[in-house]
């Protein structure tokens, strides 16, 4: 019988593929694969093929493949990450967010509160967005959430904490009530330079703007091209790691294009610890 986590992975893909988020055109070209690159649409194909992604008349829109993605990344992570309690206690809340990008969700929760005051006092003064820019504009795709505890809950085992201590910890419920951002997660169903562009700034205000400890910062991404991978997953100090929808295929696929610049720029970025693959997230977020 597999692991919960296998059979997670494997619901993961028949979502994708069951919804024609990854389909094939009649010529061959998979739905997540830029055309006007051999490679691309090599490396796509033989993905496609190898998960079982059926031959369709029109591929989707790319702002309705982009939600779909989304959508089966946050069934993933609802499915796998709250089963790992064993490694990462708490009470866990997973929060599709990219639907609702006219309110500022990440306001609603710790560490990042402070920021609704910010976003009210920039509507009612533009000559501070002039200012600022978008230094302080944080548009998650999935949010993933940790309850406060209770005392209670905390004390369990023994009393810990009481009146006297640990008053303004946030991890407290009888300090605060707002959930607590764990980490966010974008989703890029494929990559553009301005979309890996987008991700890297957004991690960045994330990392500027908290009163509190960095969430963790991923990427999930379906781009076959080691070398748009390699635009968004090189380097540091941004985005913790970027995560491949199907790493084990995409390095199968890589192969068997026996393109050595494509195989030899994968190999850096796993090599590096800068793509892992979608089933290796709930695992990374428990620590």
């Amino acid at each position: 019988m597999a692991a919960v986590l296998t059979e997670a992975r494997v619901n993961f893909h028949r979502n994708l593929v069951g919804r024609n988020t990854l389909s094939l055109s009649r010529d061959g070209v998979a739905s997540n694969a830029d055309g006007s690159q051999n490679t691309s649409r090599a490396i796509a194909f033989n993905i496609a093929q190898d998960l079982g992604a059926e031959i369709i008349q029109e591929k989707l829109k790319g702002q309705r493949a982009g939600k779909q993605f989304e959508e089966a990344v946050e069934a993933f992570l609802v499915e796998t990450f709250p089963m790992f309690q064993s490694l990462r206690p708490g009470g866990w809340i997973i929060e599709n967010v990219g639907g609702s990008r006219t309110e500022y969700q990440i306001s609603k929760y710790e560490p990042f509160a402070h920021l609704a005051a910010l976003a009210t006092a920039i509507e009612q003064d533009r000559n501070l967005a002039s200012v600022l820019g978008n230094s302080y504009e944080i548009s998650p795709d999935i949010l993933v959430l940790r309850k406060p505890e209770p005392d209670a809950t905390i004390n369990q085992e023994r009393e810990l904490v009481d009146a006297e201590s640990g008053q303004y910890a946030v991890i407290r419920s009888a300090n605060q009530e707002r959930s607590i951002v764990h980490a966010i997660v974008s989703c890029k169903w494929t990559l553009r330079s301005d979309r890996a562009q987008n991700a890297r700034s957004e991690a960045l205000n994330v990392i500027r703007n908290r009163k509190g400890r960095t969430p963790h910062i991923a990427v999930v991404t379906g781009e076959p091209s080691p070398a748009r991978l390699a635009s968004l997953a090189l380097g540091t100090g941004d985005i913790d790691t970027v995560y491949h929808f199907a790493l084990p295929e995409l390095i199968r696929a890589v192969e068997k294009t026996c393109n050595d610049e494509a195989s030899a720029m994968l190999h850096t970025l796993i090599a590096g610890s800068r793509i892992r693959d979608i089933s290796d997230l709930p695992l990374d977020l428990a620590v």
